[in-house]
């Protein structure tokens, strides 16, 4: 999978779980900082990862992914 179509996956999800226009949703932005997501949504972003991309992130790993780009790079490095 490419890197483009990772980010399209993920911007779906953004969009469909934060409610996030996808035209504003880009590498940089930031879960915390610009959603204002708290940890409870976090936890169920990563678990919706998981289970579209069939890979697990451990917690250590999912709090280090603050961005977009963050995820992307994580998701691409770890693809079976």
């Amino acid at each position: 999978m490419t890197e483009k179509e990772i980010f399209d996956k993920i911007a779906k999800i953004i969009h469909e779980r934060f409610e996030v226009e996808l035209d504003k949703i880009t590498p940089e932005l930031n879960f915390t900082q610009d959603l204002d997501v708290d940890s409870i949504d976090l936890v169920e972003f990563v678990l919706e990862l998981e289970d579209t991309f069939g890979a697990e992130i451990p917690d250590e790993e999912a709090e280090k992914m603050t961005t977009v780009a963050d995820v992307v790079a994580y998701v691409k490095a770890h693809q079976s």
